[in-house]
């Protein structure tokens, strides 16, 4: 097992009706600006629940933050922040609105270029606090320091991390996830699904525990996968389901192991090019860079296929096929497509992606073996 520092500040607030708590929750001296998507707050009751629990309290909104949030839309909320003197952000919403509330949060008190941040690597000594209510179980983002932004401008999609950026408290409240449509649920689905795989499905360092909480949240996903899709009121598949999402990244399962992380960096430029959704591109990319890389996953893969896909007969190759298979399986049967043809992109598109990380110098991967020419053979698995 590797050594490791394991610190998680975030307040969890699990249950039904706990929305109603957000005025114990954040400090009655502070002016709160309350930051959202597109609206879907105001038709399932949840702002409807916010504003009763802030009565009074909230001093301006921000709405329109998109679902890959972007970076130009960001900025005017810091704007609109440092106007009106805001010193608490409340981002309530999924992945979108929390990653993009978080990178508003640094940017308000960064001093220089925000984007920094996410090309150069520039340090966040300060954030505003916040905390968020969670509509969208999927990225984990809820209960870590990271998070993804995209620029318009130039078709990029960068990622940051700064423990500056954990949320002080995130409110979970399975019920608000009952109106999702079947698409969101399915990305969340799949979402969490491979953030545990890029934790696990790498090279074994003999991490025991850690390997068998990974297989308990991607069992419980599947075992629950079908209950959550009905879309019927199923409290217990919705707590389980939300609970799984914020297990898969929120650090626990990552303490001591080896971690991949090239198929979410691939995935991210079919999204700024070719505007996937985040889970979209993961289904594709993920069963292609684990045949490409077959021969050093393959332990791992062939635990993964007897321990979730009860795959228990065939020599270690076989087994770690076979579980490939096996998930591709799975997502098609939450309606996940997993091809790039699905999407109507080719092998001359791909080459958008290519050039990138050529120009780029990226190096991905687990034993930092993915390079430009090795993108190329992957998304051509892809197709």
């Amino acid at each position: 097992m590797n050594n490791f520092h394991y610190h998680n500040p975030t307040h969890i607030v699990f249950g039904k009706d706990t929305i109603a708590t957000l005025a114990d929750l954040i400090p009655a001296d502070k002016k709160i600006i309350l930051i959202y998507g597109g609206g879907s707050i105001k038709k399932n009751g949840v702002y409807d629940q916010v504003a009763a629990a802030l009565k009074g309290r909230i001093a301006v909104e921000f709405a329109g933050i998109e679902p890959n949030p972007l970076y130009e839309t960001c900025m005017d909320a810091v704007k609109l922040i440092k106007d009106k003197k805001i010193d608490f952000i409340l981002a309530v919403g999924g992945g979108s609105v929390i990653d993009g509330s978080k990178f508003i949060a640094a940017a308000a008190c960064y001093n220089g270029e925000p984007w920094d941040i996410l090309a150069k690597g520039g340090e966040v000594k300060a954030a505003l606090p916040l905390g968020t209510v969670l509509t969208l179980p999927a990225t984990g983002t809820e209960m870590n320091g990271n998070s993804v932004i995209s620029r318009k401008s130039s078709d990029e999609k960068l990622a940051f991390y700064s423990p500056k950026v954990y949320p002080a408290f995130s409110i979970l409240d399975p019920e608000t996830t009952y109106s999702l449509p079947k698409n969101q649920l399915r990305n969340g689905i799949v979402d969490a699904f491979v953030h545990v795989m890029e934790q696990y499905a790498t090279y074994s360092v003999e991490t025991p525990l850690q390997d068998r909480q990974a297989e308990a949240v991607v069992n419980t996903l599947v075992e629950i996968s079908g209950r959550v899709l009905t879309q019927e009121k199923d409290y217990n598949a919705s707590a389980s389901f939300v609970w799984c999402t914020t297990q898969a990244l929120n650090g626990l399962i990552n303490c001591g192991v080896v971690q991949d992380w090239a198929t979410h960096m691939i995935g991210h430029e079919l999204t700024a090019f070719f505007g996937l959704a985040h889970a979209e591109s993961l289904a594709i990319v993920l069963p292609g860079l684990w045949k490409h890389q077959l021969a050093h996953k393959q332990d791992k893969l062939a635990q993964l296929g007897e321990r979730v896909w009860n795959i228990k007969s065939g020599s270690s190759k076989e087994k770690a096929q076979a579980a490939i298979d096996a998930t591709v399986k799975f997502f098609h049967s939450v309606k996940m497509p997993t091809t790039l043809k699905d999407y109507n992109i080719s092998a001359a598109d791909i080459q958008k992606v290519v050039t990138r990380f050529k120009e780029r110098g990226t190096v991905l991967g687990e034993h930092q073996n993915i390079t430009w020419k090795e993108v190329e053979e992957i998304l051509t698995l892809c197709l």
